[in-house]
């Protein structure tokens, strides 16, 4: 049972990490590298990360340089942004790109602010998706006499503990990145 336990606690904390590289991945008005995650490069036929073929570094608040390390695929990676749905259209000066991120608009901040939520609802869902398998599992092996029903009990009081403490971090997550968008 402890084997399930762990196994349960593991896919609840791989749900949250997803969630919060997602929120990484929203443009909040200020400049951050992770936008660019999702942006491949298409590099001699094979698409390739921006993070492999440049130097990414912020230089002001809302500025993100990109320097490549090979000049020759500037263009290439100016394509890229333009095609992916960063929504930014980079500055190209010949050596490096810049991509300046706009101030956001308050119906803007509010749009993302609803993404945020959908996103931790799934979130949600996941996690009592997970406590509903892990549920399952320990009612089967109680059907084939490997657990006892006091057992079962024990391991569904553990399961919504668990459950619980990963609502709660959504919640939390979700509440700070709203708080972020709402501040700019």
């Amino acid at each position: 049972m402890k084997e399930l336990m762990k196994e349960t606690e593991e896919k609840m904390k791989k749900t949250l990490g997803r969630l919060e590289h997602e929120f990484m991945t929203i443009r909040a008005g200020r400049a951050n590298p992770a936008v660019l995650d999702k942006v491949q490069v298409d590099y001699y036929s094979v698409p390739t990360p921006v993070q492999q073929m440049a130097a990414i570094s912020v230089a002001e608040a809302r500025i993100l340089v990109i320097q490549p390390w090979d000049v020759t695929t500037l263009k290439a990676i100016e394509k890229a942004i333009l095609a992916s749905d960063v929504g930014i259209t980079p500055t190209n000066d010949g050596k490096v790109l810049r991509l300046v991120f706009p101030q956001l608009t308050e119906d803007r901040r509010k749009e993302l602010c609803k993404n945020v939520k959908k996103l931790g609802e799934d979130a949600k869902v996941a996690v009592r998706n997970i406590r509903r398998e892990t549920i399952d599992k320990l009612k089967a092996k109680k059907k084939a006499s490997e657990l006892t029903e006091d057992d079962v009990k024990d391991g569904e009081k553990q399961v919504q503990k668990l459950t619980d403490r990963y609502v709660a971090d959504i919640d939390k997550a979700v509440a700070e990145k709203d708080k972020e968008i709402m501040s700019i």
